[in-house]
């Protein structure tokens, strides 16, 4: 396809500058390769487009036409690849994006809101979903994730840790007694959500060494908001990213017990499917989150419950 597509520039140009040795200087090429790539193209397309004699050149009567068509397609071809190439550098078009709803619910929109205000000709496609969306099959642009990440050829870039949490509300913590080490766990209810890789088994860290505590209780859900709502109406203690339950945490609905024993938790990510040719627009949205959560942290404007305590060291999986 490239090189029919050479052979026609190298004709078209040979008709605009009159000839193959003007040509092959508008060109940069020599008079022979010129030549040789008008002949190929005549031989491809069984026709002769040009009458040559030693001094001038003319074109048959096919030539005219062919020339006049194929100008025309050619252009058309170069502008699609120039608006291509545009849009790849502009910071423009539709983003597909997909989080996990409770953070988008509590969290994401400030940022998105920031972003858009910065970037006025990206349109946003945001889907919640509390699963993991194949980005490929899906045709999704990004994905947040906030999990420990398995190997794949997908493109994954640490926005911070997240702090797992386990809290209840006041009156479920003087009705059951609030723990003071995980084990005692087992022994009363809990609220499981099982979008997470542990489910009914909550990791804990004591003296550096990671240990897991199974427990059960009235409610297995793939939902946080859903398991937050059981929380607060005291059906059980929680365990879960600290994002969640912020607002709950900070207003005293809910408490945080064991905080002593909290292990590393999932870390967030935002994750794209290349590095190559990545788009301006994915490549913008992305370093603007990384920015936005780091300036949040160096302005004090984020929450010290969103970090601590962590008394193990994190790693990605």
């Amino acid at each position: 396809m490239m090189d029919s597509i050479t052979r026609i520039r190298c004709f078209l140009q040979v008709v605009e500058s009159g000839g193959f040795s003007a040509a092959a200087r508008d060109m940069g090429r020599s008079k022979a390769l010129i030549s040789k790539y008008v002949s190929e193209l005549e031989d491809e397309l069984g026709v002769r487009l040009l009458n040559r004699t030693t001094r001038q050149i003319s074109l048959t009567q096919v030539g005219e036409a062919y020339f006049r068509e194929a100008g025309e397609l050619l252009q058309r071809f170069d502008d699609l690849k120039d608006s291509v190439q545009q849009d790849h550098r502009e910071v423009r078009g539709r983003l597909r994006l997909s989080a996990p709803r409770s953070f988008s619910e509590a969290t994401l929109g400030r940022v998105l809101a920031d972003f858009l205000k910065q970037h006025p000709r990206v349109e946003l496609d945001i889907e919640m979903e509390d699963r993991f969306v194949d980005i490929v099959e899906e045709g999704y642009d990004v994905a947040i994730r906030v999990a420990e990440l398995e190997d794949s050829s997908l493109i994954a870039r640490k926005i911070r840790d997240v702090r797992v949490v386990v809290c209840a509300s006041p009156a479920y913590w003087e009705a059951h007694g609030m723990p003071s080490k995980p084990t005692e766990l087992s022994k009363i209810p809990c609220i499981i959500d099982t979008n997470y890789q542990n489910k009914a088994n909550w990791v804990f860290v004591d003296n550096g060494q990671r240990f897991s505590v199974p427990v059960k209780g009235p409610m297995h859900v793939n939902s946080g908001k859903t398991a937050v709502a059981a929380a607060l109406a005291g059906l059980g203690a929680v365990r879960l990213p600290v994002f969640y339950v912020l607002e709950e945490l900070m207003d005293g609905r809910l408490v945080a017990a064991l905080e002593e024993f909290e292990a590393q938790g999932p870390a967030m990510y935002a994750v794209y499917p290349h590095r190559r040719h990545l788009s301006a627009k994915v490549r913008a949205f992305v370093d603007f989150f990384v920015n936005w959560h780091k300036a949040l942290e160096q302005h004090g404007n984020c929450p010290r419950l969103l970090d601590g305590p962590m008394p193990e060291e994190g790693s990605r999986s």
